[in-house]
């Protein structure tokens, strides 16, 4: 896992692009007191930035995974700029990083996919890294929508509202214009602006998101209960490793209560 990423630039044509979608995590380097706050409590800020690490291995793996017929590449888009090495022990070495721009999420996004199709890619899926049990196959089921012929949009949709990913053949701004960013209307309102430029749309499966402690204990329900989610989703093998030992460590009243 550990390496030197190559830092793409997009002034310039990347040639593992041509051809493939960007399946690319938006992501912040996983830093105590900047990532996953609202798990803290139950999680020190220090446990909530190891936990998203562990998210952000989770993510890129099913990543690799749905890129490995070569249809696809795992892209780190990331913030903020000279945080590059915090990603050393964290992506695989099958994945390339890119700065982010802007400021707001919306602008950060627009500017991602701008970025990216810059670059060569003949498509562009961004992705959240908050659902580390998100199946290898969904990411591979987009890559291939999105190859087909036509323009089109493929959304993940989140349970809370939003979404887990979303992908376009080319930058179409109106799609992420007038959003109520980070509510529970940010899914509806981008159907909603597909819808008023004709833009086709393709339903990626429903998950959900871990950003708060009733996700959390959730997630502790999938992992170590061998519920239908488990069995259905990925093995999130780097977060079920980390949680699996903070609840062997302290037991589980903190963490996860009842469980």
């Amino acid at each position: 896992m550990k390496g030197v990423h190559r830092l793409l630039n997009p002034r310039e044509l990347a040639d593992m692009a041509k051809g493939r979608c960007a399946l690319a995590v938006m992501t912040k380097a996983p830093r105590a007191g900047k990532v996953k706050t609202r798990l803290t409590p139950p999680l020190t800020p220090e446990e909530a930035a190891a936990l998203n690490t562990c998210f952000l291995r989770d993510t890129a793996g099913a990543i690799v995974a749905a890129a490995c017929q070569g249809i696809a590449r795992g892209i780190g888009v990331y913030m903020p700029v000279g945080a590059e090495g915090a990603y050393a022990e964290i992506l695989p070495a099958e994945f390339d990083l890119l700065p982010q721009r802007g400021e707001a999420l919306g602008e950060r996004m627009v500017l991602a996919f701008e970025d990216l199709f810059s670059l060569g890619f003949e498509s562009v899926c961004l992705i959240g890294s908050d659902s580390p049990t998100l199946p290898a196959q969904i990411f591979a089921q987009a890559a291939r929508f999105l190859s087909e012929p036509g323009e089109r949009m493929v959304l993940g949709p989140t349970e809370d509202g939003g979404y887990y990913l979303i992908g376009l053949k080319k930058l179409c701004r109106p799609i992420f214009e007038k959003i109520e960013w980070s509510t529970e209307r940010v899914l509806e309102q981008t159907i909603q602006r597909a819808r008023e430029i004709n833009l086709p749309i393709h339903l990626l499966p429903t998950w959900y998101d871990v950003d708060d402690w009733a996700a959390l204990r959730r997630l502790c329900r999938a992992l170590f209960t061998g519920t239908q989610q488990e069995t259905e989703g990925f093995s999130a093998p780097a977060t079920r490793a980390y949680l699996g030992e903070l609840l062997k460590q302290e037991g589980r009243e903190r963490i996860w209560p009842g469980g």
